[in-house]
């Protein structure tokens, strides 16, 4: 993972600034957040939370939010993007996704894993990460697991230049089939999730499943329009996309997506 953790800790002001570009992405997740999650102040652990941006958020709603990341540099920033939003986090804690033991079980009424199922190669690592997490949450808790779609990376190749697709036809076609990225192109090393295995995955870790949701809806690339508008003409957009992000046949179309389950009630 140390890969992973510098690209972080050199990129904390690019994560935050990226669900700033990524309108549809950041509202689509955040309507998700507060369908499903219980009323606040429920207590609540952003695992992989980047630089706070979900955590921050729902600790202005009252929640009590922990924020977890493999990243020294995102939890930093998001000690200073909390302190100048006048809101208060339980806590910013420097951990792996994968080893989440100093936590007590069932302490959490919900977890977020919205990062890093990104970097886990294998199956059995991603599995792992949401048993770590369904190990945090109570009974009838929720897990909201995000996960990059296999197409995106191919979507984000055509819009930057990356060459593989041209230069390096084996990469592309190995990519394609496996989902794991790490020629260091554009990306720390990553995995990229097609939409048919999210949900197997989420139910072999032990979740009932909820929903499964394309987080760009029908917008993935095509948002700067709709982000110029404000008011009523914005929300009317906002509005439909969410309802468009739930569309099955979507899914490929989304650059993320979000899988939200429940673990069984005792």
């Amino acid at each position: 993972m140390y890969n992973v953790e510098d690209f972080y800790d050199r990129n904390p002001q690019e994560e935050w600034d990226r669900l700033e570009r990524h309108w549809a992405e950041y509202e689509n997740s955040l309507r998700a957040l507060t369908e499903f999650l219980p009323p606040a102040p429920a207590r609540l652990i952003d695992i992989g939370g980047g630089p706070g941006r979900y955590a921050i958020a729902l600790a202005g709603m009252g929640y009590r939010v922990t924020l977890v990341d493999l990243s020294q540099g995102n939890l930093d920033l998001a000690k200073q993007k909390a302190a100048e939003a006048g809101v208060e986090l339980d806590g910013f804690i420097h951990a792996n996704a994968l080893d989440l033991s100093a936590f007590p079980e069932a302490g959490f009424r919900a977890a977020l894993l919205m990062g890093p199922l990104y970097h886990l190669h294998t199956v059995e690592e991603r599995r792992s990460a949401l048993g770590q997490a369904r190990r945090l949450i109570a009974p009838g808790g929720l897990v909201f697991a995000a996960f990059i779609t296999r197409f995106a990376a191919f979507r984000d190749a055509a819009v930057h230049g990356y060459t593989y697709v041209q230069d390096d036809p084996a990469y592309a076609e190995k990519l394609l089939a496996t989902g794991v990225h790490d020629n260091g192109q554009g990306f720390a090393d990553a995995y990229f999730a097609h939409p048919a295995e999210v949900v197997p995955l989420g139910e072999s870790a032990g979740f009932t499943t909820l929903r499964l949701m394309g987080c760009e809806g029908i917008l993935a690339g095509h948002e700067e329009y709709v982000k110029s508008l404000t008011g009523p003409a914005r929300d009317s957009w906002a509005e439909i996309n969410y309802r468009m992000a739930q569309e099955p046949s979507l899914l490929g179309a989304a650059d993320h997506l979000l899988y939200i389950g429940q673990k069984e009630a005792r």
